[in-house]
């Protein structure tokens, strides 16, 4: 899936990390006019400008905490894949209102910067994280949807949707490039709970579900990819047999604060409000007004018998099968005809 955009302009905010340059790796070959990378990382913005050598390609330095910074990079802007986050568990637990500004506060000026500047399209980038969380970085990608959902009840001309996805092998600051370290160093594989699942999705799978929300999404509704999941434990064995170190030592540290045993990707109320689409779920916004009574009189008995969503109950893939979807990262393919070759690559 690529995507028919036409001779208009994206912008990519958050545009230097793992997202962004697995965009530009599909994009390039568009019929885009022009691709913008927004972030505030010049070092990173230097690195893209000189891998790809490409005219379209424009680079903006600044932050979603700047509304005048987004409000400069959005005129001019058709669609946006609004993907800057802090992402990391440990860094937003320890410091919270970081997260609040970037992921809360960024998200409202990204927003209000595209509604005034008239963009088309903008999708909002969410974690598993965001359903039932339990630490800083997931409330506060909870209350980016929730800004998001507002946001797209009074934007009539730019419509608003967003994408949910669990964790997303070899992204930057994930489990698999620590553990490849961990391997390359001669020390062992440290897992904190070894029945802890993960939903498992490709930097593929993730740029898929933004062009799938993309096309068909309407405004305040959140996009899921059915993905299948597996233990850490089976994640640990499997890139030990792929890197050909089946007896590497796996060592059991304990959970960390902040983590769950498992992840969801929609809630019990999300089910069942949510539209099958084959290998994705549609979340419709929830658009009653501020009169709530007649909610508090009736409710709604398909909740009180559904489940969610969760890396527990959905497909769980074997130590072959978590094999077979490392083996479609281009690194790993790499790796095993004998290159040197990294996550970062």
């Amino acid at each position: 899936m690529t995507g028919t955009f036409g001779p208009k302009t994206l912008l990519i905010t958050g545009g230097t990390g793992s997202f962004g340059n697995a965009v530009l790796r599909r994009f390039l070959n568009s019929d885009l006019r022009e691709i913008r990378i927004f972030s505030r990382d010049e070092k990173k913005q230097d690195d893209m400008r000189k891998k790809y050598r490409d005219s379209r390609l424009k680079f903006y330095l600044g932050d979603v905490r700047d509304y005048l910074s987004a409000l400069n990079v959005m005129r001019g802007v058709d669609y946006v894949f609004h993907a800057a986050a802090l992402k990391q568990v440990p860094s937003c637990e320890f410091h919270p209102m970081e997260a609040v500004k970037t992921n809360i506060l960024g998200t409202d000026n990204v927003l209000e910067a595209a509604i005034s500047c008239g963009v088309k399209r903008v999708v909002c980038l969410s974690t598993d994280k965001a359903v039932y969380p339990i630490n800083a970085m997931g409330i506060s990608k909870a209350m980016m949807e929730k800004v998001m959902v507002a946001k797209s009840r009074n934007s009539s001309n730019t419509v608003i949707c967003g994408t949910r996805y669990g964790n997303v092998m070899a992204s930057r600051g994930s489990v698999i490039p620590l553990f490849m370290d961990q391997i390359r160093s001669g020390k062992p594989i440290t897992i904190t709970d070894p029945n802890m699942t993960r939903f498992m999705m490709t930097l593929d799978d993730a740029v898929d579900l933004v062009l799938y929300a993309f096309e068909r999404g309407n405004s305040g509704d959140i996009f899921v990819q059915k993905a299948p999941a597996a233990t850490v434990d089976t994640l640990a064995k499997a890139l030990t047999s792929v890197l050909g170190v089946p007896d590497h030592p796996i060592n059991v540290i304990g959970t960390r604060h902040g983590e769950k045993l498992f992840e969801a990707l929609l809630s019990r109320e999300e089910r069942v409000a949510a539209e099958d689409m084959g290998g994705y779920f549609r979340v419709p916004p929830d658009l009653r007004d501020l009169n709530y009574g007649k909610f508090v009189d009736e409710g709604e008995l398909n909740i009180s018998i559904s489940d969610d969503y969760n890396s527990h109950n959905t497909e769980r893939l074997d130590v072959e099968g978590m094999k077979k979807l490392l083996l479609r990262l281009s690194f790993m393919q790499a790796i095993v005809r004998g290159e040197n070759a990294s996550p970062e690559e």
